[in-house]
């Protein structure tokens, strides 16, 4: 040790993790899924924590990768930049249906979807399903069951019947939510779209996610050699390293910005 220097956090003890190299490359986008991934999931969806601890490590990292730095969630912008004031990052919500640039600018698709009847309907079944919590994201609508488990047959069946002759829509079966939402829409595309912009352009991209919504991320992520990273759940993924859960995840995210800090230049 270096006298009168700081100790350095050491690197998580996280096996999964080993051969996840990020040093090694100085130029790299680091994409972040939210619930689940760097926020404990909440019984609600309005229910969920910002630590201040998150905050400070995402502002740490953000110059650290030269402002390469981007939400990915299927949240929209508004209640992101709600969770997470005062920071105001790249962001892409409702899974990509929304997004916005380093610079501000927000682009939206243009098709607009009639989902009326579905969140009519939705309401009705939550109505006589005590639990089951209807949350409507203006452009797609998610029952969740979590409070309701046992619900999760009716619901996934009404969840098709009300999409069945819809072909413009598709159904995301998530961690104990059923997600009606534009069909054609993916975190993949959404992370692609980014790194085709400053200052995300010509970097190698991390992707963090925890549900079966990131897949198309990760896949998306290895196509083009960076590094995807599966957070909790034990099924299949796409993604080529894992961690055990949000903590874990938040102490690698510390480790990280220590790191890079103690090299002096980052990775812009």
């Amino acid at each position: 040790m270096t006298p009168g220097r700081p100790n350095k956090r050491a690197e998580p003890r996280l096996p999964p993790l080993r051969g996840c190299s990020i040093a090694g490359n100085p130029l790299w986008a680091l994409f972040l899924d939210v619930d689940g991934t760097v926020l404990k999931i909440a019984p609600t969806p309005h229910a969920v924590e910002v630590s201040a601890s998150l905050r400070s490590v995402l502002e740490k990292l953000r110059p650290l990768f030269g402002g390469a730095l981007a939400l990915v969630s299927g949240r929209t912008i508004a209640d992101l930049d709600y969770l997470f004031a005062p920071l105001c990052l790249p962001t892409a919500g409702l899974h990509g249906f929304e997004r916005r640039d380093a610079r501000g600018n927000i682009f939206r698709m243009e098709r607009r979807l009639e989902l009326d009847d579905i969140r009519a309907a939705l309401n009705a079944f939550a109505a006589t399903h005590p639990g089951v919590l209807i949350e409507d994201k203006t452009h797609a609508v998610a029952a969740h069951y979590r409070q309701a488990p046992k619900a999760k047959s009716k619901l996934r069946a009404e969840v098709r019947r009300l999409t069945a002759a819809r072909p413009d829509l598709q159904i995301l079966d998530g961690k104990m939510v059923f997600e009606i939402r534009p069909h054609g829409i993916d975190k993949g595309a959404a992370i692609k779209a980014f790194l085709a912009e400053p200052p995300f352009v010509g970097r190698l991209p991390i992707f963090l996610g925890d549900d079966v919504t990131d897949e198309d991320g990760f896949a998306i992520v290895n196509a083009l050699g960076g590094h995807s990273i599966r957070v909790g759940g034990r099924g299949k993924s796409a993604a080529r390293f894992r961690l055990p859960n949000v903590a874990a995840v938040i102490e690698w995210l510390e480790w990280l910005a220590e790191d890079l800090e103690t090299r002096g230049t980052g990775t812009a």
